[in-house]
């Protein structure tokens, strides 16, 4: 699969049979619908938590969804009252997308899933300390 913002072929990285494309060149992050089925227990939390995103109107250019290569939606996730991360997500629901940096912004506010879950797996990955 190639990256929707520089177009390098993405690796896979396996976490707890759950696999995760990353970027290595610009460091972004593909999560798919399944994947984000098996992080969170299942089709409908994914859908749940897919079509919970707000929509966001930006300047920033739209990228296209590395499954079906349909523009990508703006989101924001977070509230209001605290820092917002603004991140693709397909129309498709085919997964989100997520540049450098976004994903542990994210993870930091907690918004995956009330248990930790999926802060505990990718978070272990992409929130190491050298990282943030």
């Amino acid at each position: 699969m190639d990256c929707p913002v520089c177009k390098s072929a993405m690796i896979v990285l396996e976490l707890d049979e759950v696999e995760v494309d990353y970027c290595t060149e610009c460091e972004g992050i593909w999560l798919d619908a399944g994947e984000l089925e098996l992080l969170l227990g299942g089709a409908s939390q994914s859908d749940a938590l897919l079509t919970s995103f707000q929509p966001a109107k930006t300047p920033e250019k739209r990228r296209k969804c590395p499954i079906c290569l349909k523009k990508m939606d703006k989101v924001l996730v977070g509230d209001a009252a605290e820092k917002q991360e603004l991140i693709d997500r397909c129309p498709k629901n085919h997964g989100l997308w997520f540049d450098c940096g976004e994903l542990q912004g994210v993870l930091k506010m907690g918004h995956f899933d009330d248990e930790g879950r999926v802060r505990t797996l990718l978070g272990g990955i992409f929130c190491s300390e050298n990282r943030e």
